[in-house]
C-alpha cells in the first residue's frame, strides 16, 4: 500500500504491484531442422530443461520466471501444416488456420483475423535521427525471464542459451539479450531507475526523482490499473477469441514487444519543465496532485473526457488517452463465472526501464546501430487478449480513439502525452502458449 511518496507504508491508500527487480528478454532464431522428428526432439529437450531449472528456482521474485513466446516465423516456417488430426484441429490443417481467431474483429472486418497479427508502426513512431525506420523484427522465439537476482538470472539464461551438457543452446541463435530493471524506492532506498541512470552517467539521470521505478518519474503498476487475471488470456471472455472452451491455445495470451529510448532531458526540461506539467502529460491536463508525488490515482476517464480535454486545453494525457480502449466499458461476465465491473484493466504490463542502447547484445549490431553508451529507454512488453487490442491502445496513444475520432494536432506534439519525449526503434508481436504447451508448441501434430 502506498501514500503516494512511492514508499510501501501502513498509511497508504494505494494498492501497487511490485514487479521483480530485473527482467532480461532473449530473442532467438531456431537452429533445428524444419523437420517432424527434429521439432518433437527439440520439444522434449526444451520441456525437460525448463522443468529441471524450475525445480532448482522457485518463481520471481526470490526466484526466477520463465515465460517462453512464439512469434509468427515460427508458425509459418516450422509448423507449415499440422499432419494429425485430434480434438483441437483436423489432420492437413495448414498455417495460420489453427491459430487463435479475434472472433471480435473477425466479425467487424467481415473476414478472418488472428489474435497474433504481425507488428506495425504507429503514428507517433519516430526512431532517433540517423537511426532508420522502426525495425519490425522476424524473431522465431522470444524468453521473458524475471526475478530480484541478476546471478540467478544469469545462469538461467546460461542453461537455456549455452551449449554444454543437460542445456538448450543447440536449438537456438540468439538474435539479442535485453536487459532492464524496474523498483526498488518502495523499501525507502533509491529506486533503481535513479542509482542506475546517475551511475551510468545519462544526460537528465539527476532529475529523475530518488524513489521512483522507473525513469519518467510516476508509478505505473497500482493494481486497479492492471488486468484481473486472467482477463488479458484468450479465452476469458464470451465472443473475444474462439479458445472457449477447448483450444488448443487456452490460458495464452499475446505479448507485443518494442524498445524506445526515453529522452530524460526533454521530459524534465524542454519540453515539461514543471511537475504539474509533467502530470498532465502522464495523467490528465487540468488535474494536480501534491509535489514530488510519486504514486498518482488519476480519476477514470472515458472517451468524452478525453474529447474534452483535447477541446479545452488541446492536450490530452498519456494514461488517459488509453482507459477507453484498455478499459472494460462495460460490466462483462467472463467465461469462468466472476464478474467484472466497468473499467476493470484489460491488459497487463511487463515492461522494464533499460539502458540498453538499443540491446545488451545483437547479432546485428550494425542493423541495430548498437552502442555501449548507455542510453535511457524502455523494453515494453503487454500481455493482451489479442494484437488488436494492442493495436487500438497504441493508436489511442496517438489521439486516434474508437470510431476514428482523432486530436487535431500532431501525435509527436507535447500536447500528445509522452510521444515527443519517446523514440522507437523496435517491435515484435508474440504468443505465450500455455503453461502445458510452452515448448514448440504444436509439434507434436507434425508428421
Amino acid at each position: 500500500m502506498d501514500d503516494g511518496s512511492g514508499v510501501a507504508s501502513s498509511k497508504g491508500t494505494m494498492a501497487v504491484a511490485i514487479p521483480p527487480f530485473h527482467a532480461h528478454v532473449i530473442t532467438a532464431k531456431l537452429k533445428a531442422p524444419a523437420r517432424a522428428k527434429a521439432l518433437q526432439e527439440a520439444q522434449r529437450h526444451l520441456e525437460e530443461v525448463l522443468k529441471r531449472l524450475e525445480q532448482q528456482y522457485m518463481p520471481a521474485p526470490s526466484g526466477v520466471t520463465i515465460t517462453i513466446a512464439w512469434a509468427l516465423p515460427y508458425f509459418e516456417h516450422y509448423i507449415p501444416r499440422l499432419g494429425k488430426s485430434s480434438s483441437y484441429f483436423d489432420a492437413g490443417t495448414p498455417y495460420p488456420m489453427y491459430l487463435p481467431v479475434d472472433v471480435t474483429t473477425s466479425k467487424e472486418l467481415g473476414r478472418t483475423v488472428y489474435a497474433l497479427q504481425r507488428s506495425r508502426t504507429f503514428p507517433s513512431d519516430e526512431p532517433p535521427p540517423g537511426f532508420g525506420p522502426v525495425r519490425l523484427e522476424d524473431n522465431d522465439v522470444a524468453v521473458l525471464l524475471r526475478g530480484d537476482s541478476i546471478t540467478k538470472i544469469l545462469d538461467v539464461t546460461n542453461t537455456l542459451f549455452g551449449t554444454g551438457d543437460g542445456q538448450a543452446g543447440d536449438l537456438f541463435k540468439v538474435t539479442s539479450i535485453r536487459r532492464g530493471f524496474t523498483g526498488g524506492g518502495h523499501t525507502g532506498r533509491q529506486g533503481l531507475a535513479s542509482k542506475l541512470a546517475t551511475q551510468a552517467g545519462v544526460p537528465g539521470a539527476k532529475f529523475i526523482p530518488r524513489l521512483s521505478p522507473i525513469f519518467l518519474g510516476f508509478t505505473t503498476t497500482l493494481r486497479d490499473a492492471e488486468s484481473s487475471t486472467p482477463v488479458s488470456n484468450f479465452e476469458t471472455f464470451p465472443g473475444w477469441t474462439d479458445q472457449w472452451p477447448n483450444g488448443y491455445f487456452k490460458q495464452g495470451t499475446i505479448m507485443p514487444l518494442s524498445h524506445l529510448f526515453e529522452d530524460l532531458v526533454a521530459w524534465y526540461s524542454k519540453d515539461f519543465p514543471t511537475f504539474e506539467e509533467r502530470i498532465h502529460a502522464m495523467f490528465r491536463p487540468g488535474i494536480s496532485f501534491p509535489p514530488n508525488t510519486i504514486t498518482a490515482d488519476p480519476p477514470e476517464q472515458n472517451e468524452a473526457d478525453v474529447l474534452s480535454d483535447v477541446k479545452k486545453f488541446h492536450a490530452y494525457g498519456h494514461n488517459g488517452s488509453m482507459q477507453p480502449v484498455n478499459r472494460l466499458q462495460q460490466e462483462l461476465t467472463s467465461n469462468y463465472g466472476h464478474v467484472y465491473p466497468v473499467n476493470t484493466a484489460i491488459t497487463n504490463r511487463g515492461d522494464f526501464a533499460t539502458l540498453d542502447n538499443p540491446f545488451h547484445y545483437t547479432s546485428d549490431p550494425v542493423g541495430n546501430h548498437y552502442s555501449k553508451q548507455p542510453a535511457p529507454g524502455l523494453h515494453f512488453l503487454l500481455f493482451t487478449p489479442t494484437t488488436e487490442i494492442f493495436n487500438r491502445v497504441r493508436l489511442a496513444m496517438d489521439g486516434v480513439l474508437p470510431g476514428g475520432r482523432s486530436a487535431p494536432f500532431s501525435p509527436r506534439s507535447s500536447g500528445a502525452g509522452l510521444n515527443s519525449v519517446m523514440h522507437t526503434t523496435h517491435r515484435q508481436n508474440f504468443l505465450i502458449p500455455p503453461r502445458s504447451r510452452r515448448s514448440f508448441p504444436l509439434a507434436e501434430f507434425l508428421t
